[in-house]
């Protein structure tokens, strides 16, 4: 299980970097 572990971490991460960008174009 630690597999999904940390692909569950790196999802995290990349949902937060989107969302991040998301955010800076609609603040632009």
């Amino acid at each position: 299980m630690g597999f999904f572990n940390d692909f569950d971490d790196f999802a995290l991460i990349l949902v937060l970097f989107v969302l991040l960008v998301i955010v800076g174009c609609a603040w632009d």
